[in-house]
């Protein structure tokens, strides 16, 4: 695939996968709008705000946006603030041009400052979580929202006492509908199932939902008893009702104090996650391409302004959606804008259609990309990259599954950047030599020290790197260089092969590559 390709040249690939992130953003969106203590229909506004705002303004190729787990407190507190959801949706405006000012002034350049390890523990503990939460809903124990990925849970339960309450009031109707749709998943993932044709044009995804509620519906004719209703089923408002449930925002409130607090905390947080989040979705990539920062905050800003303006929750780009993206087999960003599509188009042509699909069935994808996530491979690799990596990386992973998201990256931040201190005894600095030609050959020397703080300078130098030149980066004088940069030299080489460089390492010992389930 080259830089130069069209939005819809990989469209055979991105149509499959926008239908993929749209079963996934679907339950997500309500759920996250339960936890919020906010009307149903706001979740879904801002899961459309995701898809066709943000996705049309950004660059980046894989992330998808909408509301966001880790917001909900802060919603559900802004909104106590406030005192109305109308007083809550101004702050989100003003969140979003707070972003919009962030991305102008070109703060995006701190996502460039997360260590690897970090953004590696955040991808397993994401998907551990994910398995840890939708086992119960995969055993029809719906009494926690869709999206919930605090350990101390809305029902009073925490993660672990959750799944314990499920495993002993299982649904014999909702784990046969898991199971199938599971059996489908792995199918679809086997080789000689790769190799049919029809595979790469009908994600397993939408079979596994097509044949857990046809499964469903057959329970009420043969088993009733089995059969799933009510909370164990998506619950989207009916066509005549959405209208009815659209909310704007009480522009009297601008005099408040309050507003400024809640609306700049709902930029902070909502602008780190993005950041993680896209970090995370390009570590993914297959193909190693490169958000820009500074041009995410801005689409973010714009998604938040209208999806306020018009009733929405606030949104962030998403690691759950866009992972389940990636593995679904994206290539560009027309995959997050189609789900946006279909989101909106679900909302007003087929609700009734959709309350049919069992929250068992949806769990089950779910179940799959966690799984992905969170590879027994993955832990390996980073326990064989040595103790600066793997306890970083490992301390991450517990604390965002025993608190939440944000929480979890700061404490793990905090364990990086310990690391970091320790292993620098001097000023780190990099060199790079001014671009001489030897023929047409660019030859950038690296210094003796290369540690983490010059990732950013690293990524902007190779960045910079002009299409069909012929590049070598010397480590000769190197004595030690942070597994990160060796991992953002070593990811170059796909970028290079889009941009026609001819692009060589010289005695730089390459980082162990770790597979994400592709």
């Amino acid at each position: 695939m080259k830089q130069s390709d069209s939005l819809f040249s990989q469209l055979k690939y991105d149509l499959p996968a926008s239908l993929v992130v749209f079963l996934v953003a679907l339950p997500l969106c309500l759920g996250i709008a339960l936890a919020s203590k906010a009307p149903l229909f706001s979740g879904i506004i801002a899961g459309v705000a995701g898809g066709l705002v943000v996705a049309a303004i950004s660059k980046s190729p894989l992330s998808v946006s909408g509301p966001a787990a880790g917001l909900t407190v802060i919603v559900a507190n802004g909104i106590e603030t406030m005192g109305s959801f109308q007083a809550f949706l101004l702050a989100v405006v003003l969140a979003g041009i707070f972003q919009m000012l962030l991305g102008a002034v070109r703060a995006g350049v701190i996502g460039y400052y997360f260590p690897s390890a970090v953004i590696k523990g955040m991808l397993a503990a994401i998907g551990l979580i994910l398995i840890l939460k939708q086992i119960p809903h995969a055993l029809g124990y719906d009494k926690d929202a869709e999206g919930d990925e605090a350990f101390v849970q809305l029902d009073g339960e925490n993660t672990f006492s959750e799944l314990v309450n499920a495993i002993f009031n299982p649904s014999p109707g909702a784990a046969v509908i898991a199971a199938a749709a599971l059996l489908v998943l792995i199918l679809w993932e086997r080789p000689f199932m790769k190799r049919q044709s029809f595979t790469r044009l009908v994600p397993g995804a939408l079979i596994a939902v097509l044949g857990g509620t046809g499964i469903n519906l057959l329970f009420g004719l043969l088993m009733p008893a089995w059969q799933l209703a009510g909370d164990h089923l998506v619950s989207l408002p009916l066509a005549g009702e959405t209208l009815g449930q659209l909310a704007f925002p009480d522009w009297s409130a601008f005099a408040r104090k309050d507003l400024y607090i809640v609306a700049a905390t709902l930029a902070i947080v909502a602008s780190l996650e993005t950041l993680l989040s896209v970090e995370a979705a390009d570590k993914l990539d297959p193909y190693k391409r490169n958000t820009p920062t500074n041009r995410e905050l801005l689409a973010q800003g714009a998604g938040n302004l209208l999806s306020g303006l018009v009733g929405g929750l606030p949104l962030t780009a998403v690691i759950v959606r866009s992972s389940a993206n990636v593995y679904a087999g994206a290539r560009t960003r027309l995959s997050a804008l189609l789900h946006g599509i279909w989101l909106l188009l679900s909302v007003l042509l087929i609700p009734a259609v959709l309350n049919l699909i069992p929250l068992a069935a949806l769990a089950s994808i779910l179940l799959m990309t966690g799984y992905k996530l969170a590879k027994i491979s993955l832990f390996k690799s980073m326990y064989q990259a040595g103790w600066s990596q793997f306890l970083p990386f490992a301390i991450t992973v517990g604390a965002i599954l025993f608190t939440d998201l944000l929480i979890g990256i700061l404490i793990g931040m905090g364990v990086a950047v310990f690391f970091i201190l320790r292993n620098q005894y001097h000023n780190p600095y990099f060199y790079r030599q001014e671009p001489h030609h030897a023929g047409d050959r660019i030859v950038i020397e690296l210094s003796q020290e290369v540690s983490f703080i010059n990732k950013a300078s690293v990524m902007l130098m190779l960045s910079e790197l002009p299409d069909r030149t012929k590049v070598t980066v010397d480590g000769s004088r190197t004595v030690n260089i942070d597994p990160d940069v060796v991992e953002i030299l070593e990811d170059f080489r796909e970028t290079a092969k889009m941009k026609e460089i001819d692009y060589e390492l010289v005695n730089i010992k390459p980082g162990a590559p770790v597979e994400y389930g592709h």
